[in-house]
């Protein structure tokens, strides 16, 4: 226990996690950027006496980058949590980022939204959620298999965007293809309360930044 955190810092896990098991087992990035010296209340290994050799501790990766599909003609790229993609099993080269453009999967992935694609799931299972190009156009829907290789397309909103219909035969006229199974979304709130809480706060603030004159 007197060197758990040279052992916790030499394999580049958190000394919390590795003495109860509880919390985060990695330590942030920073964290691992400041050595032991620099850490209020930890001992330096010149203070202990004692050494563990071994290679050095380097920052781990927790996020992956991953590019824009082509419809979208910015060239900046998409932060997903490494942990993420192991979870699921996303490899990060097959990984491609969207936004939701329209209104059609409203409740559940709103319109501004971010959303990252798994190419490498391209098989359609009934009711999953898949990227696919349309004549051209990038859209998002849920996916059904219909007799002879047809499919239905449903939106979220339905009463917006009804149920679509293609036949095998329409799927190649139409250049239907799918990208990927969508895996992960960023949740917005679109629905701001109407109370103006901002400017309530700011009152708040600065009334509590002026000192009350008392007789």
């Amino acid at each position: 226990m007197g060197r758990l955190n040279e052992i916790a810092e030499l394999l580049c896990i958190s000394s919390r996690w590795l003495r109860t098991g509880e919390g985060p087992k990695h330590p942030p990035a920073n964290f691992l950027l400041e050595g032991p010296s620099i850490r209020k209340g930890l001992p330096t290994r010149e203070e202990s006496g004692k050494y563990l050799t071994g290679p050095a501790c380097s920052p781990e990766k927790i996020d992956v980058e991953i590019p824009l599909h082509p419809t979208f003609t910015s060239t900046e790229r998409i932060r997903v949590s490494l942990h993420t993609l192991e979870t699921l099993n996303v490899n990060p080269d097959r990984a491609l980022g969207a936004y939701m453009v329209d209104n059609s999967m409203i409740d559940i992935i709103q319109q501004g939204a971010t959303l990252a694609i798994d190419k490498g799931r391209t098989q359609i299972i009934d009711g999953e959620i898949y990227a696919v190009e349309h004549d051209g156009m990038l859209r998002i829907k849920y996916l059904y298999n219909r007799p002879g290789g047809g499919l239905r397309m449903r939106s979220h909103n339905a009463g917006e965007h009804p149920d679509e219909y293609l036949t095998h035969e329409q799927r190649f006229e139409q250049n239907f293809q799918i990208v990927g199974w969508v895996f992960w979304w960023s949740t917005l709130n679109n629905r701001r309360p109407p109370v103006p809480l901002d400017e309530h706060l700011l009152g708040w603030e600065g009334s509590k930044s002026e000192p009350e004159v008392g007789n």
